[in-house]
């Protein structure tokens, strides 16, 4: 909304409200010039009553603007979004899938009955707009949501210049965390939620710690399962090695300070965290899930493990924390004042190579160009005007117009 502008476009947004464990991302929204609309009833949970009320909602604001598009996210917004958008008349709909519930989230007599919803709502949507190809082929191919046919790629396009132009190892977020500059420290950013696994990122701790026992963790975000995590960290021992943070605006210094950040999902679109940190040149460490596969197969951007296979991440994090050169990203096994293991060599400054700076900086670039929000737009900018079948002409909310 905040690149598709006048004259061409006038755009309106609708969101839900955030639940108590959930970040809130409208002050982003309104530093990029754009004031969300905010209907409680569009958020994540489930309420029968309440979401006749919201969709009875959400139809009365479109047939107020009378747009000539409406575009939906998420699974809930894009049932109660669709069917309001074809009850008021609107030329084009379309549903973007960020990743689905079909696996990892629900027992299999519920997410049959969701299967069964997107491929009646996919009968509503004038065009669905996936991440990756493989997420098209997996809703092709796997689920049978619409066909394919009826799917447009468009990798997300997010404004990735603060992640780039980023200084590695400022200090900056472990100074106010408290964590040793020459300590490895691993990350992983997201939703404390069920799907994003983090018990498989506390369980390789263990496994990492054994072999880099200085390393430090940091959990950063929020969500319902962060009570029970906390819990298996300190029955681990591990509370004082781990930092807990909660939902952070400013990511940027976050990843300076990572040696390698993870993610552990049984189930995603394309994960930003990802981009934001290989933007900012901190190695990442993966599980091989939906989305992420092409994200990191495209330009060896990254490590892929099985989902689960804790023993496998945490492997891979090892190998990254000492350079191909022999040159240490950060402490090795003996600790500040030790001596450094036969396969952890190197320099102790926590300095990683020339060479990895040059790699972390081209792949940084790399990722830049890939998803760049400029250019994203503009793919859906000539996106809406093929399926308008003419220039837009934008809604004049919060007024009316005749088409």
């Amino acid at each position: 909304a905040s690149r598709l502008r006048p004259p061409a476009y006038e755009s309106a947004v609708l969101c839900g409200q955030p639940g108590p464990d959930e970040g809130d991302m409208r002050y982003y929204a309104e530093q990029c010039g754009v004031q969300p609309i905010v209907l409680p009833g569009l958020g994540r949970d489930l309420h029968p009553v309440r979401d006749v009320a919201t969709l009875v909602g959400v139809y009365r604001h479109i047939r107020r603007w009378r747009p000539d598009i409406v575009v939906t996210h998420t699974a809930k917004a894009g049932f109660v979004g669709r069917i309001a958008a074809r009850l008021a008349g609107v030329p084009v709909i379309i549903h973007t899938f960020h990743g689905h519930v079909f696996d990892g989230y629900f027992g299999p007599r519920a997410t049959g009955v969701f299967l069964r919803l997107e491929r009646f709502l996919a009968r509503l949507s004038t065009r669905i707009v996936v991440l990756s190809e493989s997420q098209r082929d997996d809703l092709v191919d796997r689920y049978g949501i619409a066909p394919r046919d009826k799917f447009a790629v468009l990798p997300l396009g997010l404004n990735l210049a603060p992640f780039t132009s980023s200084v590695r190892k400022n200090g900056r977020f472990r100074h106010a965390c408290g964590i040793p500059a020459t300590a490895p420290l691993i990350g992983i950013v997201g939703r404390l939620a069920p799907i994003k696994n983090h018990e498989m990122f506390v369980r390789a701790a263990v496994r990492i710690r054994a072999q880099h026992p200085s390393s430090r963790f940091a959990v950063i975000g929020d969500g319902e399962c962060r009570s029970a995590i906390e819990t298996a960290v300190r029955q681990l021992g591990l509370m004082d090695t781990f930092v807990f943070t909660g939902w952070l605006r400013d990511l940027v210094d976050v990843y300076a300070d990572l040696d390698v950040c993870v993610l552990t999902s049984r189930n995603e679109g394309t994960p930003v965290s990802l981009l934001e940190a290989l933007a900012a040149g901190c190695p990442v460490v993966a599980t091989d899930v939906g989305g992420v596969a092409d994200l990191l197969r495209q330009g060896d951007w990254g490590r892929l493990v099985p989902s689960e296979d804790d023993e496998a991440l945490a492997r891979e994090v090892v190998r990254l924390l000492v350079e191909p050169s022999g040159e240490l990203v950060a402490e090795p096994v003996g600790g500040a004042s030790g001596e450094p293991s036969e396969e952890a060599s190197g320099d102790p400054s926590g300095n990683p190579s020339r060479e990895a700076l040059e790699e972390a900086a081209t792949i940084a670039g790399q990722v830049a160009a890939e998803f760049d929000i400029g250019t994203r737009a503009a793919e859906m900018d000539r996106l809406y005007r093929t399926l308008l079948g003419r220039d837009p002409v934008g809604i004049t909310a919060p007024g009316a117009r005749s088409r």
